[in-house]
């Protein structure tokens, strides 16, 4: 198959120069559409998307050299020989073809070994890369737009804060029971005082209404009175736009271990393992799972308010806490939905690129079954994500203890760190042993104090 190759030595020129001019200009199309995109991020002052698009950027350009390193080192791997018995372990198909071996794999068969991955293996290798990077770009994106589609509902109950008969309902001259308001009828019913009740009812308020305007109505007043002292006309809705963006930016990201987690899918893919009929399901049940946590923490925040007190003066007031999150860690929730948006783009990646390389029917996809799971589940994970899980999100993570950076503008958050650094200059200089600023302004303070009561590693973020 080797001598059957034509070299650039017998390639026309003009053919090779074409060839290059194309892959250039669509990489620089391609650059000076994310450039023009930036721009328009940097006008509307959205930062946290420039950020969300430096790290598409930066995983897209280690994707390139990944795979640029599977060219160099194509041949050298190919030489590497393991054990006959081996290389027949763990197969996605059951058996080995050796009509097309390389030279290096033939090299390797004569002396009664394998070659550990072959060249054409290495050049698949490259195509799934090629397909994961676009996937997960495309689909991020996407998910960001259901994202932002979904918050635009919300946009109208802001405005409706304004008017006079929601003043009027919150106005704190008027006495009611706790159970007798819109949030406490929606979840201070008998199933919801039952912990073993209480999950599956929040794991099926998910699919109809998950967030209800009386929902978001609660929080923001929770939220202002614990850091704004009944400041109504703070805008909730962007300091909740700007927290889905810095969300965004982190799902978006590809850590080390999000790699792993890939590294484990293609290992599992191995035909032993049936990995086609329970892989599949893994992003949907941590989906359910982390929306059936958060739609928990509403109730939770209810039953906790409705137990400290049965009247209420005006609405219904929650307290923010990071208490009610697993391990007192609201961002291990995102860090779950990082992994889930990973995991779904892969996955469909994955198909993708079998339906291409093998055909729509191979030994990745037997049946149709196989099929219809993959895709079913690719589509609902993503839409479930974007379109309910993230916004939920960034709403629920505003009741956590500390206050989240992404409520304030980008000036306000620089001048309140230049704030912190010139009072811990006068600190220093005035006292022997100043006590510690971040104990001095804590988020616990007055209402009234809380606007300026940033812990210090979340301003630098």
């Amino acid at each position: 198959m080797a001598a059957e190759e034509i070299t650039l030595e017998e390639t026309p020129t003009w053919a090779v120069a074409t060839v290059c001019f194309f892959l250039i200009f669509i990489s620089i199309f391609l650059e000076y559409l994310l450039h023009l995109l930036a721009k328009y991020f940097n006008k509307k002052r959205r930062k946290y998307l420039i950020q969300a698009l430096y790290k598409i950027k930066t995983e897209l350009m280690l994707l390139g050299f990944v795979s640029l390193m599977m060219i160099v080192l194509e041949k050298p791997i190919a030489k590497i020989c393991i054990p006959k018995s081996a290389g027949e372990t763990f197969l996605p198909c059951g058996s080995v073809d050796s009509s097309d071996w390389s030279e290096e794999e033939t090299k390797c068969s004569e002396q009664g070994k394998a070659s550990l991955l072959s060249t054409e293996g290495m050049t698949e290798l490259r195509y799934l890369i090629f397909v994961l990077a676009s996937f997960h770009s495309v689909l991020s994106i996407l998910t960001f737009g259901l994202g932002m589609a979904k918050m635009r509902r919300w946009e109208s109950w802001e405005a409706e804060t304004r008017t006079l008969d929601y003043q009027f309902s919150t106005d704190p001259r008027r006495f009611q029971l706790t159970h007798q308001t819109l949030f406490g009828k929606r979840h201070l019913r008998c199933w919801n005082e039952n912990s073993a009740l209480r999950w599956p009812a929040c794991f099926l308020r998910q699919f109809y209404g998950s967030v209800s305007k009386v929902d978001y109505f609660t929080l923001r007043h929770g939220f202002i009175m614990a850091h704004f002292d009944q400041d109504n006309n703070f805008d909730f809705h962007k300091c909740i736009r700007r927290a889905l963006d810095k969300d965004f930016g982190v799902v978006v990201g590809m850590s080390f271990w999000i790699w792993m987690s890939a590294v484990s899918f293609i290992f599992f893919n191995a035909q032993k393992f049936y990995s086609y009929y329970w892989v599949p399901f893994i992003p949907l049940v941590m989906l359910l799972l982390v929306g059936t946590k958060l739609q928990a923490i509403i109730t939770l925040m209810c039953l906790d308010s409705h137990d400290k007190s049965h009247v209420v003066e005006g609405t219904l007031l929650v307290r923010p806490s990071d208490q009610l999150f697993w391990f007192g860690r609201p961002k291990l929730l995102l860090q779950l939905l990082q992994f889930i948006s990973f995991q779904n783009s892969f996955q469909l990646a994955f198909f993708t690129w079998t339906w291409y390389k093998f055909g729509f029917r191979s030994c990745f996809h037997r049946r149709t079954e196989d099929i219809v799971i993959r895709l079913v589940m690719g589509v609902v994970v993503h839409f479930l994500c974007g379109y309910v899980t993230l916004p939920l999100y960034a709403l629920v993570t505003q009741m956590g203890t500390s206050m989240r950076t992404a409520v304030f503008t980008e000036d306000v958050i620089e001048g309140l760190k230049r704030w912190r650094a010139k009072a811990r200059k006068n600190l220093k200089n005035s006292c022997p042993a100043p006590p510690s600023l971040d104990t001095s302004l804590s988020v616990e303070s007055s209402p009234s104090f809380s606007l300026y009561s940033i812990p210090e590693s979340s301003v630098g973020k």
